[in-house]
């Protein structure tokens, strides 16, 4: 399953914080080695400010009180630069926690910036003061302090430019805190800006919005409409666009949401073009699954796939999380997905037969034959199928008045040869009357 882990793919497009979870889960699932997460974790948190975390790890890797020099003196480093960064930002932090002074801020950020100035001395040098002050909390990993200070420059920032990178700073933040509902705001807030934004090269605007598709993976499968919000930002034709330049790996993603919503089933017709369209840079069980279904009618290569669908779904960061409940443990997705997938084949395998063989189906469904009869009779009793189970003969048979696949073929080929027929006439007797 290692060879259908994406961390590798996504961690270049995420903020280093942002990956921490991601191993945090690749090291529960033991899908790589203990000494390699951990060895990951120190090469990531070098290039932040959670020195005290990275000398824990390096102690249990290497099973040693000890830590390098160069540990140690990076925290001495850390400490000082936060004391400088203190000092400067100490009087505009002491305004920002008067309520009574914050009220009298308006939203023309001149009118703010010119009112510090004359009223506290505070001026633009320690505004972006404590920009560096949030990004700095960031980074020491006080993602509650850095949102609060992040909102706040954003209030008072004149730089576009700069007031976008605290946006993201501010996403980041709510997304490791797992505010779902403000990080979606945030998320939304973002996308108006990038699609807004005149950037400096449509490449640039191309990779942020291929960003905002990877922090969004956080957000669409913990926030509670995520699976509508995901296939509403991921099919706009400028952000299928991007996956389809330089993010195919995000198919499986979407695959998966259009198969669990079953509200938006109007959308795999597209999702399956696409899933064509990209096959030779792209394919995993999930997208192979759809492909098997839908495209090839190869129901034993759709049994098949949705076998590694589900360790698939296990061993993925985004799609396997689990919930504890009492002393039962369970991965909500996989069990919709399963579910879905199953319900898929069931529908297709209906249109081409009228009577199915129930031990059968359960094969290709991947359940036993008590567990399949009893799903089908579920579904028959609250779905609109015409169908009966004949338990003698161990059957399914289906009642239904619209054509199967082999009539509907045979029928769309008589219109065929009519309308064919038609054109044909409508252009030689003008010609023939001509030659007269």
């Amino acid at each position: 399953m290692a060879n259908y882990d994406l961390t590798s793919r996504i961690a270049p497009h995420l903020d280093r914080h942002l990956v921490f979870p991601l191993l945090e889960f690749l090291q529960e699932r033991q899908l790589y080695a203990e000494d390699e997460i951990l060895k990951a974790k120190i090469k990531l948190l070098s290039q932040t400010n959670m020195v005290d975390y990275a000398m824990d790890i390096h102690k249990t890797l290497y099973h040693t009180e000890e830590v390098p020099q160069e540990m140690v003196d990076r925290r001495v480093q850390v400490v000082a630069r936060l004391k400088s960064l203190e000092e400067s930002v100490a009087p505009l932090i002491s305004f920002l926690q008067n309520a009574t002074l914050v009220q009298e801020l308006r939203p023309d950020k001149q009118y703010n910036i010119q009112m510090l100035n004359d009223r506290f001395q505070i001026g633009v040098d320690q505004i972006e003061a404590l920009y560096q002050y949030a990004k700095f909390q960031f980074e020491c990993g006080n993602y509650s302090g850095a949102a609060d200070y992040l909102y706040q420059y954003r209030a008072l920032c004149t730089n576009s430019d700069r007031s976008l990178s605290a946006l993201w700073g501010k996403l980041a933040a709510e997304i490791l805190m797992q505010n779902w509902d403000i990080a979606l705001e945030e998320l939304n807030r973002l996308k108006e800006i990038i699609d807004s934004k005149n950037f400096a090269s449509p490449l640039n605007q191309l990779q942020n919005r291929i960003w905002l598709m990877h922090w969004s993976l956080f957000i669409f499968f913990n926030h509670e409409n995520g699976r509508n919000g995901i296939i509403d930002l991921f099919f706009q034709d400028r952000y299928l666009n991007a996956i389809q330049t330089n993010a195919h790996h995000l198919l499986r993603y979407v695959a998966t949401a259009v198969i669990i919503n079953k509200r938006r089933r109007n959308m795999l017709k597209e999702l399956i073009k696409v899933i064509q369209q990209e096959q030779h840079c792209y394919r995993d069980p999930i997208t192979e699954f759809l492909e098997y279904l839908y495209v090839n009618y190869d129901f034993e290569g759709a049994q098949q796939k949705l076998r590694e669908c589900e360790q698939v779904i296990l061993n993925d960061p985004f799609l396997g999380k689990h919930v504890e409940d009492g002393n039962l443990t369970t991965v909500p997705l996989r069990d919709e997905f399963l579910e879905n997938a199953r319900l898929f084949i069931f529908e297709s395998y209906c249109r081409i037969h009228q009577c199915i063989d129930i031990s059968m189906l359960a094969e290709k469904l991947n359940m036993s034959y008590d567990e399949a009869e009893m799903w089908i009779m579920n579904l028959v009793q609250n779905s609109k199928l015409e169908a009966k189970i004949d338990s003698v003969s161990g059957t399914v048979i289906m009642r239904t008045n619209r054509l199967n696949v082999y009539e509907q073929i045979i029928e769309n080929m008589k219109n065929l040869n009519m309308r064919t027929h038609v054109l044909a006439k409508n252009i030689l007797e003008p010609a023939q009357a001509a030659g007269r």
